[in-house]
């Protein structure tokens, strides 16, 4: 709109109007036209034009808003206007066929927040303060232009998730999207039971000027608005705290000083912390738009940089956490409790709950929210989950969860029914197959694919017996049992059954056959080849070979260099199914390929999904080649009750649009190999790290307590998974000798977090060999 005006027509249009001679120099502003006036005598002035994008009466309202706090205690801190010739506040004029709103404004000295440095802690509780005077001042104010439908009111937050579209960077708009999604959960639902008032709506860091530590004011009205009377603290909070290191203690003195001079109520207070994420999400969605649009106008990014700074150190804040401190700003009974344990609800637990569930750590958790990668527990800690690779897209993804929830309140219901989604995600499903494997089966649990996935190979070969690689685990069905040497050898198992067997774990650091040798893989499928001709001396053949494409619980460990290869075509010369397990490592997590088999260049007659099939939702699959399927449809009816519901097929497709859309599949390989590289080089300097391995974001740390002897590291690896949980990153162990640490992590774990475990890791294996 500069365009329409001249400095040289400003000096004009001044003189005519408000007969001052005056100089002019033009500033910037997101919607008005805004200029430093200086009159011949030294004083200053502001002059604000508006045009199109002000309605008359909204104009009007802005006027009058500012003359109603002339008459409160806060008048000084407010600009005032200048009547023109006529004694009017606002004058109108039309040009270039437009009608123009002029208003002269008095100067308030100070410098922008934004702009002060060294501002004293005492400053943000006068903020509060302040605010909590100039809201209490509007109690008796009204203006009917204030009702209005406007971006930047946060109760409007939800409108952003339309823009989202146009954050490119995968990590951001993911991060955005989850704040969005919880503005719409936690906020929205109670937004009608909040006080309302008409607000300033934008004590942002570019309108608050501060004068020796004190709030000296507050300037421009452009995005009032009636709304609730809590955003008006949640937008100076925003701004504020920008690049705090601790953006809640901040936040609290602003709060604190609120409330003190304007009591706030305990619900809102308990919205804070999502109102502020809702209004940063606001900030950088419509920066992002601005940016489509290719404006240059500087005011459309002025704080896109700190708000993302702001997001990224927000979502790292256990919401919990925040609501108790801005609670007890208040004087409001906080949220965490003063218990130090949860010992009533574990023997609680023990009442109710089968007692060989086990829980995890030596200090069970209690987690009562997820963010993507972070885990939030009820003492008001956040942790970064290295290991729930259920969770894989991210914990409540909000493409994910949103497709989940308009799919269950819409319906949900058995197989029995014609539906578009199952038939759907069948497609993209074998789409990212190799195309003899064309007929999916869905059900709700790798174990139960497991189970399923035998069933079908006993029926195509008309055999039994089933060959597995040591330690494995499979599931825990009967079948799934009986096919893990992990239970079935371990505590309380019953012992191997004659129909499973049992080949040597492919294992190339404590195997017979190790790193350096190119034949290994070769080599431990011989061990195959034996069972097979064992079978055939007793008249029989295998009906399946399973195993995993990386091992999980035997170690984390890659398969040997043409293991698979060698493996697959003994079992199918032998007339044996090829089973490939990808429970755990399928979907992109191996960074190389979306599946673990195609590591080793081969293709199985039956694939198992389950686990990141659904991002922790119940799903899982089993997809087979056509003859297989046909062979299975020997006129006995399959049926399923729950698999293939209408909910988990849309999660199922929710799931791959995410991996596909935001290249979750190359960012586990850049994550991984960035975090492989930096665990080899902690075992450089650690010698009881004495192995790294994986693929992508599958990856496995072995520990032992001499190198040479290898005994494992135990207990010494538990005391190290204790030490970096409390430190916030959640680790476990894995490994037929337990000495494994297992890195699974949902896939949005990103670099930063990388850089961060190696350090903890670092410090805690220094800290341990020194004591």
């Amino acid at each position: 709109m500069n365009r329409f005006f001249t400095e040289a027509q400003i000096t004009e249009l001044v003189a005519a109007y408000y007969g001052m001679e005056v100089s002019v120099k033009k500033l910037s502003g997101e919607y008005d036209l805004n200029y430093l006036l200086r009159a011949t005598n030294g004083k200053k002035y502001i002059l604000k034009i508006s045009g199109s994008n002000v309605s008359p009466d909204f104009a009007d309202a802005q006027v009058q808003i500012i003359n109603h706090l002339a008459g409160s205690a806060v008048r000084d801190q407010f600009q005032q206007h200048i009547t023109n010739k006529n004694g009017e506040d606002l004058t109108v004029i039309h040009k270039d066929g437009q009608q123009w709103y002029i208003r002269l404004l008095t100067f308030l000295e100070g410098s922008f927040w934004i702009d002060a440095a060294g501002l004293k802690s005492e400053v943000y509780e006068a903020l509060g303060s302040f605010l909590g005077a100039m809201d209490k001042a509007l109690i008796s104010f009204s203006h009917p232009a204030m009702h209005r439908h406007y971006l930047w009111d946060i109760s409007h937050a939800a409108d952003a998730n339309a823009k989202l579209k146009y954050i490119k960077d995968h990590e951001k708009r993911r991060i955005a999207g989850y704040f969005l999604l919880q503005f719409q959960t936690e906020v929205q639902p109670v937004l009608h039971t909040l006080r309302h008032a008409y607000i300033h709506n934008d004590a942002n860091d570019t309108n608050v000027l501060v004068k020796d530590n004190t709030i000296a004011g507050l300037i421009d009205f452009g995005d009032m608005v009636y709304s609730a009377l809590i955003n008006n603290l949640a937008v100076a909070c925003t701004y504020a705290i920008m690049d705090k290191d601790n953006p809640v203690l901040y936040a609290s003195m602003i709060v604190q000083g609120y409330h003190a001079v304007y009591p706030l109520e305990e619900k809102e207070v308990d919205l804070l912390y999502y109102l502020i994420a809702a209004r940063l999400c606001i900030s950088v969605a419509q920066s992002a738009y601005n940016a489509s649009l290719e404006t240059n106008n500087t005011h459309h990014f002025i704080s896109e940089d700190a708000a993302w700074r702001l997001l990224y150190k927000w979502i790292r804040i256990n919401p919990l956490k925040a609501q108790h401190q801005f609670r007890k700003a208040c004087g409001f009974p906080g949220v965490i409790s003063d218990v130090k344990d949860h010992s009533s609800m574990i023997e609680e637990r023990k009442k109710y709950i089968g007692k060989n569930l086990s829980i995890s750590y030596g200090k069970n958790l209690k987690i009562v929210r997820g963010a993507l990668q972070y885990l939030y527990d009820d003492r008001g800690d956040t942790y970064v989950d290295c290991v729930n690779n259920p969770s894989h897209v991210g914990h409540c993804h909000p493409v994910v969860v949103k497709e989940m929830q308009q799919q269950i309140a819409t319906l949900n219901t058995n197989t029995r029914y014609l539906h578009d989604s199952m038939l759907e995600y069948a497609k993209r499903l074998t789409a990212t197959l190799p195309p003899s494997l064309q007929v999916c089966y869905f059900v709700n649990s790798g174990s139960e694919a497991n189970d399923l996935a035998i069933r079908m190979a006993r029926h195509y070969t008309q055999q039994e017996d089933i060959i597995v690689l040591d330690h494995a685990y499979h599931g825990t069905s009967t079948v799934a049992m009986e096919m893990s040497p992990y239970k079935f050898n371990g505590r309380g198992g019953s012992g191997k059954k004659p129909w499973i067997h049992i080949a040597e774990s492919p294992d190339l650091y404590r195997g017979p056959y190790r790193y350096g040798d190119q034949k290994a893989g070769e080599k431990y499928a011989d061990d195959v080849q034996r069972i097979i001709g064992s079978l055939q001396k007793e008249n029989k053949k295998p009906a399946a070979f399973i195993c995993e494409t990386l091992l999980g619980v035997g170690g984390q460990m890659p398969l040997p260099v043409n293991y698979l290869k060698e493996v697959y075509a003994h079992v199918k010369a032998a007339g044996g199914v090829c089973i490939a397990d990808e429970v755990q490592v399928g979907f992109g997590r191996v960074g190389e390929k979306f599946w673990g088999f195609e590591l080793q260049d081969v293709v199985p007659d039956i694939v198992l999904m389950g686990k990141p099939i659904g991002n922790g939702h119940p799903l899982a699959a089993v997809v087979v080649s056509r003859e297989i399927a046909d062979s299975f449809n020997n006129g006995m009816e399959y049926f399923n009750t729950f698999g293939g519901n209408p909910v988990s097929m849309v999660t199922g497709l929710a799931v791959l649009r995410v991996i596909e859309e935001e290249e979750m599949q190359q960012h586990a390989l850049e994550t991984g190999n960035y975090l492989i590289e930096g665990l080899q080089k902690l075992m450089s300097k650690h010698p009881i790290i004495s192995d790294v391995r994986g693929h992508g974001l599958f990856i496995g740390a072995e520990l032992v307590k001499d190198r040479k002897t290898m005994e494992p590291a135990v207990p010494e690896i538990d005391s190290i998974v204790e030490i970096v949980k409390s430190r916030g990153y959640l680790l476990s162990t894995d490994g037929p000798l337990h000495n494994v640490l297992k890195i699974k992590p949902p896939l949005p774990f990103d670099k930063q977090n990388a850089d961060e475990l190696l350090q903890l890791l670092d410090e805690a294996l220094t800290t341990f060999r020194h004591s």
